[in-house]
């Protein structure tokens, strides 16, 4: 059975930037709603799905853990041939989602890599990294990480040895969904909009 889409934003546009979900939240949670809605509004065609543990708890209410890597990443492999190819996509998505995509961007030949809050690590535990392919990446990447994101924080990530091709924006006093607090004065929506805007200017300028 094909996998079920989302599709947000014109059908003729020159990139299409396909988004997979995080480990505990499915493709229409409020923060992939949100982001997909708001970067389609800068004339981006935005393109979501759901990994097969995430398709069947749909099915039937049953939580699950997610499917093992292998599978994640055939998962992907299914939905850019399935769109068509690589040509003209950008892929990412939500923390496991925008990781599984950075595994396989090379392989496929996508235009872009956009990951919005990448697992560096596991909370309270930075020695256990997951960055050692990103050192060699070369497609066009862009990170939009919260400064308050216990997957990677500004000092974690400052010690890596990222890529060249990798550039991050970092959205003040935001969490792993940024986020920020209250305190901050900034809303959920302000932190929303500013990740958008780095996402349309990511596809924009790198992407074409």
């Amino acid at each position: 059975m094909a996998a079920a889409l989302l599709i947000d934003g014109p059908s003729d546009a020159p990139t299409t930037l396909v988004l997979a979900h995080g480990a505990g939240a499915a493709m229409d949670s409020p923060f992939m709603a949100g982001i997909a809605q708001q970067i389609a509004g800068f004339g981006h065609r935005v393109v979501r799905f759901e990994f097969p543990y995430m398709a069947a708890r749909r099915i039937d209410g049953r939580r699950r853990p997610p499917d093992r890597q292998p599978m994640l990443l055939d998962a992907w492999r299914a939905i850019v041939d399935g769109l068509g190819g690589s040509d003209r996509l950008v892929i990412g998505g939500k923390s496991m989602g925008g990781r599984m995509a950075s595994l396989l961007a090379a392989e496929v030949g996508v235009r872009g890599l956009v990951c919005l809050g990448y697992p560096f690590h596991p909370p309270g535990k930075p020695e256990r990294t997951r960055v050692e392919h990103l050192s060699g990446l070369t497609v066009p990447t862009l990170v939009v990480q919260g400064t308050r994101d216990p997957f990677g924080s500004p000092s974690d990530v400052a010690g890596y040895a990222l890529s060249s091709a990798i550039e991050i924006t970092w959205i003040d006093d935001g969490d792993h969904d940024l986020k920020p607090r209250k305190a901050s004065g900034r809303t959920h929506a302000d932190a929303l909009d500013t990740a958008a805007r780095a996402v349309d200017h990511f596809l924009k300028s790198r992407c074409r």
